[in-house]
């Protein structure tokens, strides 16, 4: 008999449960401002939008996850600070909004003066490759309900209302245009913990076709597009962004209900996403829907600019696929297809 390979599941994350969870939440959420700065409706976007009068406001939140297992087994904490940037002004920028200020929550067991430093670091270094203000933040020490290190952050962005982008403006024929990732960022880490831990494999060992120590892999920090993405919008038409965060593939259904997005010609994978798939028997279906398989952000443009984005992102980007109205993620080559959850 075949051996079953490794899923998501399998690592304490169900992919289809979380996406239950998120929507009974949701359903009891409502929209309870009355007066002025009402918040601008859009379900399952990457980032919240509140308007500003000639503006909006974007407003959203996430943390490093189960990436901070790695730092803490190699000891190593000064990269992610810019794992929580990242992972927030990625989505602040899908709506074509500038990142302008942030804030940052760390929940800790115990005082750790040393660590913290480390992780400022990151966080400082983040900023900057945002050009963005860390305004405050907040340090909880809670024993009872964390063991370690949590690192989470809020980001504030800005965009005119007439340059918002948000999906309306896509339609069939359209190119996307997939931008290189860094290797792993930080989505999926608890499946790739998994395959190391089973494998019997420390995250100082070395693993044949990778240039660095495993642990090493896994905590390069996550690509900031912040610069590339701004100067692109300002410079050539573009219909809609999406960050490839958890869910990988899955992502693109997040841009607007009824499109189909056809990844005729998928990025190459790093190293690393090769070795963790051969490692744990990880079918293509499971890796495509839990990675960013070297593609960590996506552009939907006209097919007149997207050579021309390409061409300015000077080998960073590569054409991917094209809009169709299938409304799932189809990646013929790989024989796989995605609904929405």
């Amino acid at each position: 008999m075949a051996k079953r390979g490794m899923t998501y599941a399998d690592a304490g994350v169900d992919i289809d449960l979380k996406s239950r969870s998120i929507s009974a939440l949701v359903e009891k959420l409502g929209r309870s401002r009355k007066g002025g700065f009402a918040p601008l409706d859009l379900p399952g976007h990457f980032t919240g939008l509140i308007d500003f009068g000639e503006y909006a406001l974007s407003l959203c939140t996430d943390g490093v996850g189960t990436k901070l297992i790695v730092a803490e087994k190699l000891g190593v904490w000064n990269t992610v600070g810019i794992d929580c940037i990242a992972m927030n002004v990625n989505d602040t920028i899908c709506v074509g909004a500038e990142p302008v200020a942030f804030v940052d929550y760390i929940a800790v067991d115990r005082p750790m003066p040393e660590i913290l430093a480390q992780i400022g670091e990151g966080l400082q270094k983040g900023a900057e490759l945002s050009n963005m203000a860390i305004v405050g933040g907040e340090v909880a020490i809670m024993p009872e309900v964390v063991r370690g290190i949590d690192l989470t952050g809020t980001c504030l962005g800005i965009v005119k209302k007439e340059d918002m982008i948000i999906g309306s403006k896509c339609a069939p024929g359209d190119r996307i245009v997939g931008l290189a990732s860094s290797g792993i960022h930080s989505n999926g880490l608890s499946l790739a913990r998994k395959i190391i831990d089973e494998n019997g494999l420390e995250y100082e060992d070395r693993i044949e076709g990778l240039e660095r120590r495993i642990g090493e892999e896994l905590l390069v920090p996550t690509k900031i597009y912040v610069e590339e993405v701004l100067r692109l919008v300002r410079k050539y038409p573009v219909h809609g962004m999406i960050n490839i965060t958890g869910g990988g593939m899955r992502n693109f259904l997040r841009l607007r209900e009824g499109l189909g997005f056809s990844l005729e010609a998928p990025m190459q994978p790093q190293p690393v996403f090769t070795a963790l798939q051969e490692l744990g028997s990880v079918d293509d279906r499971e890796m495509y829907q839990t990675f960013n398989m070297g593609m960590g952000f996506a552009i939907v443009a006209p097919e007149s600019s997207a050579d021309s984005i390409v061409d300015e992102l000077e080998g960073l980007a590569k054409i991917v696929g094209k809009v169709d109205d299938s409304g799932s993620v189809t990646m013929p080559s790989l024989g796989l297809e995605y609904d929405r959850y």
